[in-house]
């Protein structure tokens, strides 16, 4: 089971160091919307579990440290926070929420011996590949630091998931495609498949007041998502393969709301079209 806790991280797209208000998909929270109130990381995970002791029945998890950038903090603050959330009983390893630009040297020698003794991944929000996508959603950092933070931590064994955002503004399906192979190609371990979601509490809600621009429907997501996991390696472990915020900010696509719907949809039409992850890979 996977325990979301909140280690009071911020973001350089927040704090002034790359920009300030964070992604113009980023609300208030975060993604810190499932976290329990902040207290210690004992504390919040020990909350999770009594949560989900009836949906879970198991006595081992993972401590996912979700809310904004989860390395980007004195290597003291980060080595005291996930030593913390490895003495919890039961805790059998780390999820690790992160930009590719804060992977420092000292952040990666660290990781690096963690990864020797016990389980961990490191989640890298991408969101796109394209360059008008990245300055649109101000991600704050060019394709080749993605590639190079792969590089890295592929060197020191390193799992990695990559998170990507399918129906962001003016991306058509062959972008939406692009962005998915290209992931495909970077043999990372794991992919987050995200739809995107507009909450109240964001600049993209604001934009779109504005400006609106043509939501995904939830076929056309279910389409684009059964045609992308062709492009997939069969190994490759998929995470996510929708988005799911917090309903009471959530504005558009009301359909999002419903992960389980969703899911459902994508397994009926990967049976009905007898589509499996990575048919279009096999020679």
């Amino acid at each position: 089971m996977k325990l979301s806790v909140d280690g009071g991280f911020t973001c350089p797209n927040r704090d002034g160091v790359i920009g300030h208000g964070g992604c113009i998909f980023c609300g208030e929270r975060g993604a810190g919307e499932f976290t329990s109130d902040m207290g210690s990381i004992k504390e919040q995970a020990l909350k999770q579990i009594e949560m989900l002791r009836e949906k879970w029945d198991t006595d081992t998890y993972i401590v996912y440290f979700q809310n904004f950038t989860n390395t980007y903090a004195p290597i003291e603050k980060l080595k005291r926070l996930y030593e913390e959330a490895l003495e919890i009983p039961g805790v059998v390893g780390l999820a690790i929420a992160t930009r590719p630009d804060c992977l420092q040297d000292d952040v990666m020698d660290y990781l690096s011996e963690l990864n020797k003794r016990t389980f961990i991944w490191i989640e890298l929000g991408l969101q796109s590949i394209h360059e008008k996508t990245e300055k649109f959603i101000r991600r704050g950092y060019p394709l080749r630091v993605y590639d190079s933070a792969i590089d890295r931590l592929r060197k020191e064994d390193i799992k990695v998931v990559t998170h990507l955002i399918l129906g962001l503004p003016n991306e058509s399906e062959d972008e939406i495609l692009e962005s998915i192979k290209y992931v495909g190609k970077t043999n990372t371990w794991g992919i987050k498949l995200h739809s995107l979601y507009i909450q109240y509490d964001t600049e993209l809600y604001n934009f779109y007041e504005k400006e609106p621009f043509e939501i995904l429907t939830k076929d056309e997501y279910v389409h684009i998502i059964t045609q992308g996991l062709k492009y997939l390696p069969k190994d490759m472990v998929i995470h996510r393969l929708t988005g799911d915020g917090d309903k009471k900010l959530l504005f558009q696509p009301k359909w999002s709301g419903d992960k389980l719907s969703v899911i459902s949809q994508i397994d009926r039409k990967m049976k009905e079209l007898g589509i499996h992850q990575g048919d279009n890979l096999i020679l």
